[in-house]
């Protein structure tokens, strides 16, 4: 019965993945005006509180332009930001924000290996069926079970409850893909372009990245590339005032790649350490949305070859496979370098992390655990692999 369960998974994925080729992923790229018009609110709306709160996520003193011109032009050093004392580590924010994933995959597998006392082919359809509904996705599941299989054999692992060690350990592998995890700033001075459909995040992702650098001392400028979506620019400038960065923009319909110019000219003259770019998230169509990305590139490399760069995909984690045909959909547009995967604290679909390190090749940087300012953290394997089971670090 579970194979036919298997064979449907398989079917309605290949289904999908022809229409995505028929398809130049109008639905997905292209969203309906009143979604759109939706997240920019609720985006606006989320910073909007930061404004309004008693209790700020982050310690900062008032916004104070002149103050941040001089900052930045005559050449300061920049003022580290003093984050509020932490409640919690950011291995317990970890573990806080992965509840619901937990749930949905390892506190199902500890039920099922509890049930079973020996190991046979049952219990490994069991887990097999955990995966794929944690939005792991089937061949992703596959090759982690026949991994589980073989090396359990090879181990003579006998007893269900001796399984979940080596679990972990392929997880962990799944995810460690001999490659850096962290941000490709070094050496200074970095460019980081970041992309995404339009409601994942994006925005929010860029202003959490800059008050990052920033309090590590980091001089940041931002550069609002995202032209074409109604409030983005507006919205940028919020996070850039909340931050304390400057703002390079043009007007709303501009084209995005002279925006890049200006910043990155900006950037030279302020000895700016990393300029960080926002990029449209919706056009009329993939392919135009995809030149664009394609000439902001084009100026990048020539006007910044020196710098150091990372191609940033943000990714929705509540979406789950969906955010998978995301990231294939935009390799082929852009040399992504890293995958920032956002509210995971709000989905049980965070096995899309395996998927998307499984399929794409392309090491996850950062997860967003959370809503304040600091939960956008650096991803480590272990770690995260550690916070999924509900172990210590």
């Amino acid at each position: 019965m579970f194979k036919k369960l298997i064979s449907k998974f398989k079917k309605d994925q290949q289904e999908e993945d022809v229409n995505i080729q028929e398809e130049p992923l109008d639905e997905m790229l292209e969203q309906d005006e009143e979604t759109d018009e939706e997240n920019t609110e609720e985006d606006c709306a989320e910073v909007e509180q930061f404004e309004d709160s008693e209790e700020a996520p982050f310690d900062l003193e008032p916004w104070n332009e002149d103050e941040a011109e001089q900052d930045i032009t005559h050449g300061q050093e920049p003022q580290v930001i003093e984050s509020e004392p932490e409640k919690i580590g950011f291995f317990a924010k970890l573990k806080e924000g992965l509840t619901k994933t937990r749930q949905g995959i390892t506190a199902k597998v500890d039920q099922v290996l509890k049930a079973y006392k020996k190991v046979d082919e049952d219990l490994f359809e069991e887990i097999e069926e955990i995966l794929i509904t944690a939005d792991v996705g089937v061949s992703t599941t596959m090759d982690i079970i026949g991994k589980l299989r073989s090396q359990s054999k090879e181990r003579k692992i006998t007893e269900a409850e001796h399984l979940r060690g080596l679990l972990k350990e392929i997880l962990a592998d799944t995810l460690d893909l001999d490659k850096s995890h962290e941000l490709n700033i070094q050496p200074l001075p970095a460019i980081i372009l970041v992309v995404g459909v339009n409601g994942v995040g994006k925005t929010t992702s860029i202003g959490k990245i800059a008050h990052r650098l920033r309090s590590q001392g980091k001089k940041v400028l931002l550069a609002a590339g995202d032209t074409f979506r109604a409030a983005a620019i507006d919205q940028l400038e919020i996070w850039g005032n909340r931050v304390g960065v400057d703002v390079i923009k043009h007007q709303e319909g501009s084209d995005p790649a002279a925006v890049v110019f200006d910043a990155i000219q900006a950037a030279k003259a302020r000895k700016i350490d990393v300029l960080i770019c926002d990029t449209a998230g919706r056009l009329h169509n993939k392919t135009n949305l995809m030149n664009e990305l394609g000439k902001v590139r084009k100026v990048v490399e020539r006007e910044y070859g020196d710098a150091s760069k990372e191609i940033l995909l943000v990714l929705d984690a509540t979406t789950g496979q969906n955010a998978i045909q995301q990231a294939k959909i935009f390799k082929e547009a852009v040399d992504v370098s890293g995958i920032v995967l956002t509210k995971l604290d709000g989905t049980a679909k965070g096995g899309v992390v395996l998927g998307i390190s499984s399929e794409l090749d392309i090491p996850v940087k950062l997860i967003g655990v959370g809503e304040a300012m600091d939960d956008l953290q650096e991803f480590n394997p272990n770690d995260f692999v550690n916070a999924l089971f509900g172990d210590e670090s």
